[in-house]
């Protein structure tokens, strides 16, 4: 193996953290349905570029979740439709945008009257940050991306999204 690719690896390795927690927090989803503003993100194909995203969670009459994900992108709306099913444990939903392909969404840490949330996946490349306005303060904001940098993501990655 050469040299200069082994010291990166091993560089990576010791300070890019390989393990987080995404252990779910318990939540109670007739509070979390609704409208939320998507305020940061880690960058990912599905949402790049994109602006002014909210997510919208209904309840169905068969128990899933209708997940309404909306936003711009080069000025033009985009919508996406998908939906989510509660899992055992509470706080770990499975969504999916794609026939029967679901990802886990995990809720990590939200404020006692659900006006905030950060939600990860099952691995440390998905992070979002979402709330019931459009703007957080930078108070708020600061202890979201703290409990996120306690958790092991690399918060240096968030994306602010335009509202």
């Amino acid at each position: 193996m050469n040299t200069k690719i082994f010291i990166v690896m091993f560089l990576f390795n010791i300070f890019v953290p390989t393990e987080i927690d995404n252990e779910p927090v318990s939540i109670d989803l007739n509070k979390y349905l609704g409208k939320w503003y998507e305020i940061a993100r880690f960058d990912h194909s599905f949402e790049r570029d994109m602006q002014k995203v909210m997510a919208e969670y209904v309840l169905m009459p068969d128990g899933k979740i209708k997940v309404i994900n909306t936003g711009y992108r080069d000025g033009k709306f985009k919508e996406t439709i998908g939906k989510a099913k509660t899992t055992e444990t509470p706080g770990l939903l499975r969504v999916s945008f794609f026939m029967n392909f679901y990802s886990d969404y995990r809720v990590l840490m939200i404020d006692k009257d659900y006006n905030y949330v950060l939600v990860g996946g099952n691995s440390p490349k998905y992070l979002w940050i979402l709330s019931r306005t459009p703007q957080l303060s930078n108070e708020v904001l600061q202890n979201i991306i703290n409990v996120a940098k306690e958790k092991g993501y690399n918060t240096e990655e968030l994306i602010f999204v335009e509202q």
